[in-house]
């Protein structure tokens, strides 16, 4: 067995791996002797059919075999022993003419090299991290949500302009069906909100989605319409009124706070205030984290410059899945698929740079963590330790949730490798503004 590479540069070689028949005879001859014990050939007794039958009737197929299982095992062995980074799977140099009834033969293959680069941190320039406040209209607005949530639901048979209508938007063309509660304030003209004053149930009102609301982005909450597909949307949606209701709001006394956030943790209106501008302002960090998180990804994409062994990465997208592509699906295949490919790249040199590694310890804490805040949604405030180490253990056997939170925990731990080597700009703002930012808006 002979084994050479040819760097054809520093992004593609083609690795000839030479195969003689001392490599794979003694394998060829120990299979046929095997099938020869157990053939069941007409005219002849089992086990004493002449080998030269044997070999007529399966020589080339074993021999096939066996040269590709060496083939295989040595280019493995071979790729591992000299370390060689890769991208996709060596690819088999197709010959017209490869004759299968020569003793040697010689096989060649093409490989697509990771190529070398740095990864520089402290380079990334124009990041904003964003704190997100929750203003006094938000708050107000939460107050009202809660005392009309536990307050008493009264039905109407007549909408007013005070009204709460169940109800289902609708717009066959658009594949628009998405059954939701509106109230007058939603609307962005008072005209469009009167149009509902007067009505009883099994009413349809006709809307058009040109400035429904003040925020397109509303479209996304009340109609279900990706964020893609908001902008610029005039389409005529019908909205059939399936409840009316209207709402005696509840005090805001003791009993109320004790219901919503448990016995004296909550005592009076100002505390409630403080604890909705607590709870929103940490949904908010999450969502301020996650653009950081974006934003450093693309500046690293955008910023680092690399270059991939492009053709051959075509070539091996075209034979890589199930079904053979085109060159053409290739190419735009490949084209979808690069920009993740080379943020793959630059997170591995990140990873190993900054040896950023996932302990099962790691593991352990963070999925007790999620599991606490998904048990404290259900109202399970304090779950014993045994509970959670139950839970915990239960999840951790699954191989599949295991790779899904090691990602998560790997993001983490990014977030804040970036958290402390990206300068980035300070920017308090709004939560209506953080939007139009997070958007281009």
């Amino acid at each position: 067995m002979n084994i050479t590479r040819n760097n054809i540069d520093d992004l593609n070689a083609v690795v000839t791996v030479e195969v003689s028949k001392d490599d794979y005879a003694g394998k060829v001859e120990n299979v046929l002797a095997n099938y020869r014990k157990t053939a069941s050939i007409p005219g002849f007794r089992k086990g004493a059919v002449p080998m030269s039958l044997i070999k007529k009737q399966y020589g080339k197929a074993v021999l096939l075999e066996e040269v590709n299982k060496v083939l295989q095992e040595n280019l493995n062995r071979y790729l591992q022993d000299e370390k060689l980074e890769l991208l996709g799977n060596p690819l088999p140099q197709v010959k017209d003419e490869f004759d299968w009834d020569a003793e040697n033969f010689t096989f060649e293959f093409e490989l697509g090299l990771s190529p070398q680069f740095d990864v520089d941190l402290a380079s990334v320039k124009d990041i904003k991290k964003y704190k997100i406040t929750a203003d006094d209209k938000m708050i107000d607005d939460q107050v009202i949500r809660i005392r009309k949530q536990y307050g008493k639901l009264v039905s109407q048979s007549v909408a007013d302009a005070d009204s709460e209508l169940v109800g289902t938007f609708r717009n066959e063309e658009k594949g628009i069906e998405n059954r939701t509660a509106i109230t007058s304030d939603i609307f962005k003209d008072k005209a469009v909100a009167d149009k509902f004053v007067g009505k009883k149930v099994g009413d349809v009102v006709v809307l058009n989605t040109s400035g429904l609301f003040d925020d397109d982005h509303k479209l996304m909450d009340y109609l279900k319409v990706g964020h893609d597909d908001v902008h610029g949307l005039a389409v005529d949606v019908e909205f059939t009124i399936e409840e009316i209701n209207t709402s005696e709001l509840a005090d805001l006394n003791q009993e109320l706070f004790d219901k919503i956030f448990g016995e004296g943790n909550v005592t009076s209106e100002d505390d409630l205030r403080n604890k909705i501008k607590e709870d929103a302002e940490k949904q908010f960090d999450t969502q301020a984290e996650q653009k950081f998180l974006n934003d450093v990804t693309e500046s690293l994409i955008k910023n680092t410059k690399f270059d991939l062994p492009a053709e051959f990465l075509k070539k091996w997208i075209m034979s890589a899945g199930e079904t053979p592509l085109t060159a053409e699906q290739a190419e735009e295949e490949y084209n979808k698929s690069e920009n993740g490919l080379r943020y793959q790249l630059i997170e591995s040199k990140i990873i190993l740079g900054n040896n950023l590694q996932i302990t099962f310890e790691d593991l352990k804490a963070y999925t007790s963590e999620v599991i606490k805040k998904q048990m404290a949604q259900f109202g399970q405030m304090d779950p014993s330790e045994a509970d959670i180490d139950g839970i915990v253990a239960r999840v951790l056997s699954n191989q599949d949730e295991v790779k899904r939170l090691s990602e998560q925990v790997m993001s983490e731990k990014m977030l804040n490798l970036f958290k402390e080597k990206v300068a980035a700009e300070e920017k308090t703002v709004s939560y209506p503004d953080f939007i139009k930012e997070m958007y281009g808006e």
